[in-house]
């Protein structure tokens, strides 16, 4: 199925029912009296997170979503009946924007999560409401406020803990394939990849994690050349970024020139995404041998002035790419419990704080 990560779609809450004129007439009862009930209220519109939907595509054929209205009262006080509320299932990493006014509504993170996004309108009122000690038969009743209406952009994120940086054809299909189950298309051509690609990577008993292949990224990605630009969002949610470098260029490019590229790049984006960690992965060092591949890496490490984790791999024959994962995972649980810490320290209640700054 073809990657959407954009959709436009309007959603139209239900309007409020009216409320109704109506006297009590009953046989052998001499006054009656105003019992005219009120509307029902209009149903609202939500978005729920589904972890079986993976992609916005089906948004491409339906782009407009009503609630049910309220039905209008009746006499002998009866309400009216509420209209239905409508759910509208999107994927985990939905972003939900107001298109008019360009406003963030909120983020679908979860399961089964629900966020309303148009309010359904308030109920009519029966004349039985208008009725007082001066006014003992009102022949007044009022309608129901019309559902809210909005245009709503949708655009999603794909949730990886780790994303993979590369030019076109540096290996990174080929990588996610030796490391998971996923089987994004493999060719001997750049923009093999033109959609996002998860993969989930076990690593051990309950030990895994969720990796993003992205299409490849080419110079000025970052104002809107080739395809990289439509998903370097989706890097913005990972903890960890490989940046695959590939050791042997079948074109004799230069890989330093094209490591800066992508730096570059990702910089000129965002640069909060150029700071997160990122390692260096030299792939298909099964094309050299042991000195070339020591020869072209210290090369690499010397001119990019690299500092960080690098690894040499050969995604195809799956060298080296077990202890690649396996320190990805360190990393990954490291990391987690940071967060856990730093969460539990917010968390903790005034008087305990209090307590720990008594203490020598």
């Amino acid at each position: 199925m073809r990657f959407i990560d954009e959709a436009t779609i309007n959603v139209i809450a239900g309007d409020g029912g009216t409320g109704v004129v109506s006297f009590r007439r009953e046989k052998y009862i001499q006054f009656g009296g105003p019992d005219g009930g009120d509307g029902g209220n209009g149903g609202s519109v939500y978005l729920i997170g589904d972890h079986d939907i993976n992609t916005l595509a089906d948004f491409r054929h339906v782009r407009t979503y009503t609630a049910d209205s309220g039905i209008r009262g009746g006499g002998s006080q009866m309400t009216g009946k509420g209209g239905d509320d409508l759910t509208i299932p999107v994927p985990i990493g939905t972003l939900i924007y107001d298109d008019d006014i360009d406003e963030l509504i909120g983020d679908i993170t979860r399961h089964d999560q629900k966020i309303k996004v148009a309010q359904g309108g308030f109920h009519g009122l029966g004349n039985t409401r208008f009725k007082s000690s001066i006014n003992q038969a009102p022949r007044r009743c009022s309608p129901g406020t019309p559902g809210e209406r909005r245009s709503l952009r949708l655009e999603l994120k794909v949730l990886a803990d780790v994303g993979l940086l590369g030019l076109p054809n540096a290996g990174k299909s080929t990588f996610i394939r030796s490391v998971s189950a996923a089987r994004p298309k493999v060719a001997n051509y750049p923009f093999t990849t033109l959609f996002p690609n998860l993969g989930v990577v076990r690593v051990g008993m309950n030990q895994s994690f969720v990796i993003a292949d992205i299409p490849g990224i080419i110079e000025g990605a970052s104002e809107g050349a080739g395809l990289g630009i439509q998903f370097l969002k989706h890097l913005s949610r990972t903890q960890l970024l490989l940046h695959i470098i590939d050791l042997a260029p079948f074109d004799g490019s230069d890989p330093v020139e094209e490591a800066f590229t992508i730096i570059n790049e990702l910089d000129n984006y965002s640069h909060e995404l150029a700071e997160k960690p990122r390692w260096l992965v030299l792939n298909k060092s099964d094309l050299l041998d042991d000195a070339e591949i020591k020869i072209r890496k210290n090369e690499i490490l010397q001119r990019l002035d690299w500092q960080g984790p690098v690894y040499t791999i050969s995604a195809i024959s799956k060298k080296g790419t077990d202890n690649l994962v396996f320190d990805i995972m360190q990393q990954l649980e490291i990391e987690h419990e940071r967060k856990h810490d730093i969460n539990s320290e917010d968390a903790l209640p005034i008087d305990s704080m209090q307590q720990q700054e008594k203490e020598p």
